[in-house]
């Protein structure tokens, strides 16, 4: 089992690495249990791009995060927000799922 989670982490920090060298270099993480589903990665790179990956325990995300050479943020807080660079895509659907909004389909 522990070798099957330090493969995981394996993956998860070359993916992390790679977000990290495609937009500017450096990235912050937080970590975060969503349930059954495992443990979420949320990233934000020196560009201010954002995304997240799954890990299945908070063991093999410490591991990737650390092994990637990230910062692990203990909270996503308001300091790592400011970061983000959001797109077009991005205000369209949080537009399509506010109270009045288009239907969210």
């Amino acid at each position: 089992m522990a070798a099957d989670s330090s493969k995981q982490a394996g993956r998860l920090a070359k993916q992390i690495s790679g977000f990290a060298k495609r937009h500017g270099g450096s990235a912050e993480a937080q970590i975060a249990y969503v349930g059954q589903r495992g443990f979420r990665i949320s990233l934000v790179s020196s560009d201010g791009t954002w995304g997240d990956l799954m890990a299945p325990s908070k063991e093999a995300a410490e591991e990737a995060v650390q092994a990637a050479g990230a910062t692990l943020k203990e909270s996503f807080d308001g300091e790592m927000a400011e970061h983000m660079r959001t797109g077009p895509y991005e205000w369209q659907r949080m537009a399509g799922i506010q109270v009045g909004g288009p239907a969210n389909r």
